[in-house]
């Protein structure tokens, strides 16, 4: 019986036993095919090793489409072509990771989109040594290209913190350098270039003096903020540089992830919790497959013997099926819970596009830095808080895509300034006009860019009323856009139709009709680029009324918000500095002591002026101000640079070591390239400027003045003179407006200006008043105007114009009473003083004077600054101007496809071609010279000519130009093809010719100019026809001046040629000008006795009346009258006796002179019958070249 039981328990054991082995080998056969799957993957994988390879070695650095385009567009089907094995379809996340660790990084904070899990690869694969020996690969550690930060967060919650970078090196510890710059310490160059040298079996480096053991598991990061650095390539050759700046899709995903934490914060819970479940699951079937693999792999003898193993596998198969089942429930779960998380998509998006817009505007101005952890804290997620709520997700949704734009807006504004403020709106409706697909691309870069280079086939100029260049836009306009593909021929067979038009005060308004019926076929952004094409004085108003119109923005995003120091204080934070961008006449530390004093009180505000010598007490100061809660000022930041970037240190480390609630630092600063972009980034931007127009002006500057001031001088004129002395003061600060018209150079005149000049004119009235003498206005006009105001000025034409002010200002003629005085008076405004300023006998009061200022217009024309009202056109037309060039520079770059579908690279060999064909060859200076020299021979003549050496000077200088044209535009060709590197010179050529510019490298060897590139190589053809004329003929007999390099040098020969001729000594000689009857050069039969004639010349802020011989005033709207021939005439100082004349200066172009003084050739002498002060106000000039 016991015999019985024992079989009975074999033959149960072998049932269980031949059941196992059933599942076993069911088990087995389903790993063989998995092996077998294994193994083609392997060979799979083999097959894009060369493609995996190349995309690892080269791609790293550059964008997700420039990766994206050479993997697809360019290696893969080269590989294919070559009949390279390769697998397709090539997956570069399949080959180089799997799901399980992209799980894990976006556990850790790594974004989930392409770009972002190719940086993960990239990053990773670079810290991991390759092989050991002498046979290891090289380390190339990454350098993540960082602007948003993402890298870096992303390595910290990978690792733990750093440890000292030496502790690193010996024990393999992770290590991360944040905020590299261009310039690489070289001590890390032993790091990441290291020589190696063996010592007892152990690798050993050097590090600075020390001698440190190398461990292969050494991780090591640099990061870096610059969003585009200029490294060398020794630096890419040591490094992997990886580009981690986000792209519009990546952000999309995250800020999807934010407003769906503040609107459902269950589903984004959920979300979360799901990706760390499938992390986890997929982590745990990995190592569950791993350890079956190895309990096989380590089995011995007959693996059906072996019950252990056997029930190893059970509970590995049980284990597998339960995870895998989660595995699927999670799938399951996260495609429902994504569809409730689509629905917010769209504030996403809007936040996405808008962030792209800000995050450029640093091109624009240095200053403009917006970090994305700014934008998600200060403008996103403040949007979501402070929206309307609705139980209507399409409501609500649409709440917070108003609030996120509208927000935006103000923030920007609040750091920008009021020159950018309506460019900023227009790029933010072009581009949410360009994201719904409702923008043409190839009308904008119309509008951006017009005509870049005139076309052949272009039909000639039918009107004389317009200009080459408004010509040749409206040629390519017809050509860009379907809608005006017949334009050139309605505008020559409707002349007057479209003459009429375009005389209008303001065609842009929509209710004016426009020509041949084009209203009712164009859209608002079509009439722009009519306008570019017509009118571009107008096209900054319209640019407004655009924005205003636009369904997506609308009229509050032309009408910035006002700056209250108060809404500043209450979005600032202890742990963002606070950074006062100040321009010339604002100075921002009155309002910030006056809101310290409302807030927290004056005792806990400290300030301090920064300059050489003043930063460790300034350090001092900030410390203890965060320990105390203390408002800390520090003024004039941009005078110590490098001292800030040990500020942005102390700043970058509050997140560990938060200060006072109560503290703030508060810096001001003007605009500078070098200020720290950490500080920038974490900041909050507020832009100072000083008031704006005439009456706010003088309001503020009127609040200044107390009633005890005024009572302190006893003489009577001392009250009408302070209110004066606010109308001159706001006066020079307002013509700051009208840029090269206004001032040459822009000039700081602030408060101090007027509160000096006050106590002058109070020390000299009151001295007049006590010994009764009359009121000395020689020497007030002199201190004023030249001591005070006049110190500022460095230009003398500038001071011309401060002197004529107070010429007109000050006088007697203040108190007459039977012609009152006007500043400025017509049919619809009056500036004159308040009334009983002309009884010296009472009193005027402070109260009476802010009345009267009350009383004046928010807005002024020209004409009231002594300007030509033309100067508002003038004014609008460089608006236009900067605005174009500030789009320009905010538009993305890339080799992808442009107008016409071709791509920027093949229009740029188009563009070269046809510009190189443009260009003569360089004249041969030594047969020069030897004709020159025997020219001299036969006049006689020892040695050259001064006209003649001039003439050899400009060939030389003309040659250098031609060269540097001729070998730029073909090395860029070169690059276009691949032949040679694409260096940031070239770069640089390649862009200019692309908008239109004229290359810096041209620009630095031409004379001045604002053409543009099309205009500018007619200019260019032009002059070289003159020195033909001149070397082959003879000198001209009516020399055009634009076309020389240097007009002053021939001015100077003129005078040379003059002195020798009657011996007259040089020093003591001059030029005085006189405007002949010739109205052109072809009238010219014979070169004058003296000197020379030549033309070209423009007039500018007045016309020449030919008839009668002397300035009048302008025509409407046109800026710049052509000069008939004018005769440079040498004599000797002494004899020179000029009555009823303008001393005109000349300039190269209307940008006039500049600071360093550059610009000006010599003063004309034009005649006049009115008296020089209207000229002097009115700024007339004369200048070499037109802008068209």
């Amino acid at each position: 019986q016991a015999r019985v039981k024992e079989l009975q328990t074999q033959k149960e054991n072998a049932e269980k036993q031949l059941a196992h082995y059933r599942d076993e080998i069911e088990q087995l056969t389903i790993s063989l095919q998995r092996l077998d799957e294994q193994l083609e993957a392997g060979m799979q994988e083999a097959r894009q090793l060369e493609a995996g390879s190349a995309f690892l070695s080269y791609l790293g650095a550059f964008t997700f489409q420039f990766r994206s385009d050479a993997l697809v567009d360019h290696w893969l089907p080269d590989l294919v072509e070559k009949q390279i094995p390769l697998t397709q379809p090539f997956d570069i996340q399949k080959l180089l990771t799997n799901e399980v660790e992209v799980s894990k990084w976006a556990s850790d904070g790594l974004p989930s989109d392409e770009l972002s899990i190719q940086n993960g690869i990239l990053t990773t694969l670079s810290t991991q040594p390759l092989g050991k020996g002498k046979r290891a690969g090289k380390v190339r550690f990454p350098l993540c290209i960082d602007p948003q930060m993402q890298a870096v967060k992303w390595i910290k919650r990978q690792h733990s913190e750093n440890s000292r970078l030496e502790f690193a090196i010996q024990y393999g510890n992770p290590f991360l350098f944040e905020n590299v710059d261009e310039f690489i310490d070289p001590i890390i160059d032993a790091v990441l270039d290291p020589q190696f040298r063996d010592e007892s079996g152990q690798r050993m480096i050097r590090l600075g003096d020390k001698e440190i053991a190398w461990d292969d598991n050494l991780k090591m990061y640099l990061c870096t903020k610059l969003s585009n650095p200029n490294y060398t390539a020794e630096v890419f050759g040591k490094t992997m540089v990886i580009n981690y700046g986000v792209t519009e899709d990546g952000l999309e995903s995250q800020l999807l992830n934010f407003v769906v934490a503040s609107e459902r914060s269950d589903l984004q819970r959920q979300s979360e919790e799901l990706v760390q479940t499938m992390a986890d699951n997929k982590a745990q079937l990995k190592q569950l497959e791993d350890s079956l693999i190895r309990e096989l792999t380590l089995a011995t003898g007959n693996i059906l013997d072996n019950d252990e193993l056997i029930a190893t596998l059970e509970n590995t198969k049980n284990s597998a099926t339960e995870v895998g089942m989660k595995l699927e429930q999670a799938k399951e779960t996260a495609r429902v819970t994504d569809i409730s998380r689509q629905e917010y998509r769209p504030a996403a998006k809007r936040g996405a596009a808008l962030y792209f817009v800000i995050s450029q505007l640093s091109a624009i101005n240095s200053m403009y830095e917006y970090s994305l952890s700014a934008f998600l804290h200060d403008v996103f997620g403040f949007s979501i808080t402070k929206s309307e709520p609705s139980f209507e997700i399409s409501i609500r949704l649409q709440n917070i895509i108003n609030a996120v734009t509208y927000n935006l807006y103000c923030y920007v504004c609040m750091g920008i300034f009021e020159k950018h403020k309506l460019m900023l709106s227009f790029q933010i409706g072009i581009r949410l006009l360009t994201q719904s697909d409702r923008l043409d691309p190839h009308e904008l870069e119309f509008f951006l860019r017009g005509c870049v280079l005139a076309s052949k086939d272009f039909p000639e100029n039918p009107a004389t009323w317009l200009t080459e260049r408004q010509w040749n836009d409206i040629c390519k306009l017809s050509q860009t856009c379907e809608v005006f593909a017949r334009l050139t021929e309605e505008v020559s067979r409707n002349q007057d139709e479209w003459k009429q038009w375009m005389a209008l005060d303001r065609p842009e308004e929509i209710g004016v009709p426009l020509p041949c019926g084009y209203s009712d076929r164009i859209s608002t952004f079509q009439r722009l680029c009519l306008l570019r094409c017509f009118r571009s004085d107008r096209v900054y108003i319209a640019a407004a009324h655009f924005v205003s119109t636009c369904d997506l923005l609308g009229e509050r995003f032309v009408v910035p918000p006002i700056l209250k120091y108060k809404d500043v204080f209450d979005k600032s934070s202890s742990m963002s500095p606070i950074v006062c961008i100040v321009s010339p006449g604002a100075n921002p530390t009155d309002e910030i002591v006056k809101l310290a004093e409302k807030e927290v009180g004056l005792q806990k505000l400290r300030s301090i002026s920064l300059g050489q010598g003043q930063g460790e007490e300034a350090m001092k100061m900030v410390e203890l101000g965060a320990v105390r809660g203390h408002w800390v000022l520090l003024q004039n930041c941009h005078l110590l640079i490098m001292w800030m970037k040990e500020l942005e240190k102390v700043i970058e480390k509050r997140d560990a070591n938060p200060p006072h609630q109560e503290f703030r630092l508060w810096l001001t600063t003007e605009p500078s390239t070098e200020f720290p972009m950490g500080i920038l980034q974490r900041s909050l931007k507020v832009v100072n400027e000083p008031p704006n127009g005439l009456k706010m002006n003088m309001k503020n500057t009127l609040s200044k003045v107390t009633e005890e001031q005024l009572e302190a001088c006893p003489h009577g004129a001392f009250r009408p003179l302070v209110y004066t002395l606010a109308f001159f003061h706001a006066v020079v600060q307002e013509r700051r407006k009208y840029g090269k018209i206004g001032w040459n150079v822009v000039y700081d005149f602030n408060e101090t200006d007027f509160t000096i000049s006050m106590r002058l004119v109070d020390t000299y009235l009151a001295k007049a008043e006590r010994s009764g003498d009359p009121i000395p206005w020689q020497t007030l006009r002199y201190l004023v105007g030249e001591a005070m105001y006049g110190g500022r000025v460095t230009d003398a034409m500038d001071r011309r114009i401060v002197n004529a002010y107070l010429e007109e200002y000050m006088g007697d003629f203040l108190f007459d009473t039977f012609q009152p005085f006007h500043f400025f008076v017509n049919e619809t405004v009056d500036y004159c003083l308040p009334p009983g300023s002309s009884d010296l006998s009472k009193p005027l009061p402070l109260l009476l004077m802010q009345t009267h200022v009350e009383e004046m217009p928010l807005d002024n024309t020209p004409d009231v600054f002594g300007l030509h009202p033309n100067a508002e056109t003038g004014y609008l037309r460089n608006a236009a101007e900067v605005m174009w060039a500030n789009l320009l520079e905010l538009m993305p770059r890339s080799g992808g496809e442009s107008s016409g579908g071709e791509s920027r690279d093949s229009l740029l060999q188009k563009l070269t071609t046809e510009v190189l064909a443009q260009i003569p060859q360089a004249f041969d200076r030594k047969q020069i010279m030897k004709a020159e020299k025997e020219k001299a021979r036969q006049l006689k003549h020892e040695n050259l000519q001064p006209t003649q050496v001039v003439l050899l000077q400009e060939i030389e200088r003309w040659n250098s130009l031609v060269n540097c044209m001729v070998s730029s535009i073909k090395d860029l060709q070169k690059a276009l093809a691949g032949i040679i590197g694409m260096s940031a010179d070239l770069d640089e050529v390649a862009s200019a010719l692309t908008n239109g510019q004229l290359p810096a490298k041209w620009r630095r060897l031409a004379p001045n100019t604002r053409k543009n590139l099309g205009r500018w190589l007619a200019h260019f053809q032009r002059r070289h026809q003159q020195y033909k004329f001149w070397i082959e003929d003879s000198e001209p007999k009516v020399m055009w001046l634009s076309g020389l390099m240097i007009p002053e040098s021939y001015i100077s020969a003129l005078v040379q040629i003059t002195c020798r001729k009657y011996v007259w000594p040089l020093d003591r000689s001059t030029i005085f000008t006189t405007v002949t009857n010739f109205a052109s050069p072809a009238d010219v039969k014979e070169r004058p006795k003296d000197g020379a004639y030549v033309y070209g010349l423009y007039l500018e802020g007045a016309r020449w009346d030919a008839k009668k011989g002397h300035l009048i005033a302008q025509e409407k709207k046109q800026l710049i009258a052509e000069m008939p021939v004018m005769q440079i005439i040498p004599t000797e100082t002494s004899k020179l006796k000029l009555v009823g004349t303008l001393r005109t200066p000349v300039y190269v172009t209307s940008d006039r002179r500049n600071a360093a003084g550059v610009g000006l050739v010599f003063e004309a002498d034009l005649a006049s019958v009115h008296h020089q002060s209207h000229w002097i106000l009115e700024s007339v000039a004369l200048s070499l070249n037109s802008d068209d």
